[in-house]
């Protein structure tokens, strides 16, 4: 066929309909086979014992509440204590402390503190086992 004509739809259907005996490589239905027995054979996954667990991650999800309970409380008393006494802290730290700077400020603190220790931890799990 020259270059540039078009296909009419009798060759297309020749060349179709032509049978082409697809022979797979020699070995090859023996050895897909093989791996299917091998699979078969293989014992199952063992499971996560999630029984085992919840108790754990129930625990850890109360301390981490009774956690951000005391820091909240101790950064409320402390501010409280720091603004009620005849302590001067200067000007520039009773003008932080009293327009509620200093609570957005120790949130942020706070988050970011929480950041940096989970992704060190979570580097030092992953390292161990590389």
């Amino acid at each position: 066929m020259p270059e540039g004509d078009k296909m009419d739809d009798t060759e297309m259907d020749r060349i179709l309909s032509m049978p082409d005996d697809i022979l797979p490589s020699s070995g090859f239905a023996a050895s897909v086979m093989e791996a299917v027995r091998r699979e078969a054979a293989a014992p199952p996954p063992i499971p996560f014992p999630w029984k085992r667990a919840l108790p754990f991650v129930g625990l850890a999800v109360i301390a981490l509440l009774v956690t951000v309970v005391v820091v909240v409380t101790a950064g409320t008393q402390a501010s409280r204590v720091a603004l009620g006494s005849n302590f001067r802290l200067g000007p520039r730290v009773e003008l932080v402390t009293a327009s509620g700077i200093g609570s957005a400020l120790m949130w942020t603190g706070a988050a970011l503190l929480a950041a940096f220790v989970s992704v060190k931890l979570s580097m030092r799990l992953a390292g161990s086992r590389t």
